[in-house]
């Protein structure tokens, strides 16, 4: 009776090992596996919000000087009847804006 219990618990630990094995080399593929993608596919940019003080008076100069642009187009497109001539203030306050906002923000003058 003990030789037929040790037969079988034998039986036994060998399916153990062998099902722990078939686990294991299945783990290895999928790591495997997922390596390779993981150097194939791109990896996506992050972008880091600035924090702090300065960023975010930055963020309200910004935001001031992106107001004020679109009510001076608004303003310009609901006066002036002429596309044209709108279009051409449309292009000049595009090359006048950093200067514009160079002159209203800028602490070092």
């Amino acid at each position: 009776m003990s030789k037929e219990r040790a037969r079988r618990r034998a039986a036994r630990e060998a399916e153990r090992a062998r099902a722990i094995r078939l686990n294991e080399e299945r783990q290895a593929r999928r790591s495997r596996r997922r390596a390779r993608v993981a150097r194939l596919a791109p990896r996506p940019v992050r972008f880091a919000r600035q924090r702090g003080l300065l960023a975010r008076r930055r963020r309200g100069r910004n935001a001031a000087a992106v107001v004020a642009f679109l009510i001076v187009q608004v303003v310009v497109w609901l006066l002036w009847t002429s596309p044209p001539l709108s279009f051409a203030v449309f292009v000049l306050s595009l090359l006048l804006a950093p200067v514009a906002v160079t002159l209203a923000f800028d602490r070092r003058t």
